[in-house]
């Protein structure tokens, strides 16, 4: 059966991350330019995903973090500008709800990660256009992909939590 491929329409999605600062609070931010696309047969079988980000799209709404995010401590998008998914495997739990397990490529280092997904419908659109609607969840280990950068704070705290929350909500349109 041939698959057919959806184009995702990056000026109606978004990906945003979490990270706890100060024990206390978060610190949240988005990168900007992303694309990609996903393949399958019907009923979603047989899924291939395909996700790239432009590290230096990245978004807090604070000028100076965003350039030391940008820096060697962090992302070092001088050396690593892209940050890539690519899917190993997507399997049905029920009729809204997915688990995506894939390679994630960031700050030179690729490790296997695990998604939530969740089915938001399908419509066709004004133009005609096929249309349809996933939300992405997760977490991941920035230390996995040696994002190290860290203070201890009093009582050993630590300054920027390891775990980074991922949202990533889509809408991708059928190629024509």
């Amino acid at each position: 059966m041939k698959k057919t491929k959806w184009i995702i329409d990056s000026a109606h999605s978004s990906v945003q991350f979490r990270i706890t600062y100060l024990v206390i609070a978060s610190i949240r931010g988005s990168f900007n330019t992303f694309h990609g696309f996903a393949e399958w047969d019907e009923h979603f079988q047989n899924a291939a995903i395909q996700f790239t980000i432009d590290a230096n799209s990245i978004n807090t709404n604070v000028e100076e973090r965003d350039k030391h995010l940008k820096s060697a401590d962090f992302f070092d998008t001088e050396l690593y500008p892209t940050i890539l998914f690519k899917s190993t495997t997507f399997k049905k739990i029920n009729n809204e709800n997915f688990r995506l397990e894939g390679h994630l490529t960031m700050h030179g280092h690729t490790k296997l990660v695990e998604l939530k997904v969740e089915y938001n419908g399908h419509i066709v659109d004004q133009y005609g256009k096929e249309r349809i609607s996933f939300d992405v969840t997760g977490k991941v280990s920035r230390w996995e992909f040696d994002m190290k950068y860290n203070s201890v704070l009093e009582a050993n705290s630590l300054l920027i939590d390891e775990d980074i929350d991922i949202s990533i909500h889509l809408l991708l349109h059928k190629e024509q």
